[in-house]
């Protein structure tokens, strides 16, 4: 069976005034789309533990029982520096604003993205997720987006949520001038770009969509 890695955020507030963590869906669709069709799916953070949940991102209406054994793997997340990178076939960023703060600055997740890239293994992102993605590059010194065809959350989508003052950068941008050929739809539409291994979607409404395109990459 083959073994997958789910990587996630720590961070828990943006400010003093504004809490955030994980975008639930963006980790329990994926999730639960990897189990059920039959693959060992690990779950780490940058530092392990608990793992915050932006409080927006969760509903009000009862939780399917597959989505609350997903959620169980947020209390204990493995660290993602005490594993061994090579016993994966696919690693899987799922998003949230706490991503902009701790992925691009982890160089742990940068050399462990740096592998997954240079083996020809399966790299999954999902709106802020692909912030993960700034800043990692390959051993050649090039941007691991340097020329890939991908997405994630749109300056405009950011803009909309009034937020973009706050963030560290603006995600899109970024990924443009690390050379990505960033493509994208209307804000908060469902999109999902597939390039070779980089299986990319635009924001929370592409989580199920990537999460399929992600399994039938992993299968070829």
């Amino acid at each position: 069976m083959k073994k997958v890695l789910m990587v996630l955020t720590n961070t828990d507030n943006i400010d003093d005034d504004r809490d955030t963590g994980l975008w639930l869906p963006e980790f329990v669709e994926p999730y639960v789309e990897l189990k059920n069709n039959g693959f060992i799916v690990d779950v780490a953070s940058i530092n392990g533990g608990s793992i915050p949940i932006d409080p927006f991102s969760v509903g009000e209406e009862e939780q399917p029982d597959t989505w609350k054994e997903a959620t169980l793997e947020l209390n204990t997340t493995l660290v993602l520096s005490q594993l061994n990178v090579q016993e994966y076939s696919g690693i899987f960023l799922p998003g949230g604003h706490g991503t902009m703060f701790d992925f691009p600055y982890n160089n742990t997740l940068k050399n462990t993205l740096a592998h997954f890239a240079e083996n020809n293994k399966v790299i999954g992102a999902v709106c802020h997720g692909s912030a993960g993605l700034v800043g990692a590059k390959l051993s050649t010194g090039k941007w691991i987006v340097d020329g890939k065809r991908l997405t994630g959350f749109t300056n405009e989508e950011e803009q909309q949520t009034g937020l973009d003052s706050l963030m560290p950068f603006l995600l899109e941008s970024k990924l443009r001038e690390q050379g990505a050929n960033f493509e994208k739809l209307a804000a908060f539409s469902n999109h999902v770009v597939v390039d070779e291994n980089f299986v990319t979607g635009q924001n929370p409404q592409s989580s199920q969509s990537t999460a399929e395109a992600f399994v039938k990459e992993l299968n070829r």
